[in-house]
């Protein structure tokens, strides 16, 4: 790796952990430059402003919680306890898009290329409900995206209680258990 792509990295990381911790208005640069081991002129020569600093933050986020966590349409009640799970391990991600929803894009997708981002998730449930796995009632869409705000329930983003990674292990296991139930039942086919 060359020293600047070493600097852009340490950036990168600073930044998504002052993001995750304060938001974009309250993120500070002097405080991520300090924390990257970098000067605020670097961090302007490689993102431009704080904006676009948080953009590709958020971008990094975004495709790693994409590819983290597959879905397989034939198994709902696994997506939504491997998201759970993903959830505990890498808690920033769920802050990053809790302040890019309160500060950024109120309403709407979440981000410009929801489209394309959520394509291959969209089809496998729709080959799904064709396999009579999932009901057909529901468009794709509100499949997944009630899939995923299940597996919130107890992510940083829950207004009632958020899950750590310290909770015992029978509390994790009931949640998973509570979102095996709930997802096979809302989703299974109509009788």
């Amino acid at each position: 790796m060359k020293r600047g792509d070493s600097t852009r990295e340490r950036i990168l990381n600073a930044a998504s952990a002052e993001f995750a911790e304060h938001g974009i208005a309250g993120a500070r640069v002097d405080r991520i430059a300090a924390a990257a081991q970098a000067n605020k002129a670097q961090l302007y020569t490689y993102f431009g402003n704080k904006s676009a600093l948080f953009e590709a933050v958020f971008s990094v986020a975004l495709d790693s919680i994409v590819n983290a966590v597959p879905i397989d349409g034939d198994d709902l009640p696994g997506y939504a306890v491997r998201l759970y799970d993903e959830y505990l391990e890498t808690p920033e991600l769920v802050r990053l898009a809790t302040w890019a929803r309160l500060e950024r894009r109120s309403t709407g997708h979440l981000t410009i290329d929801a489209d394309s981002l959520d394509e291959a998730k969209l089809r496998a449930i729709e080959a799904s409900q064709k396999s009579g796995h999932i009901d057909p009632w529901f468009t794709p869409f509100d499949v997944l995206t009630t899939v995923i705000a299940m597996s919130m329930t107890w992510s940083p983003a829950s207004a009632t209680f958020t899950a750590t990674r310290d909770d015992d292990i029978e509390d994790h296991e009931r949640r998973r258990e509570v979102l095996r139930r709930i997802v096979a039942r809302a989703f299974a086919p109509a009788s």
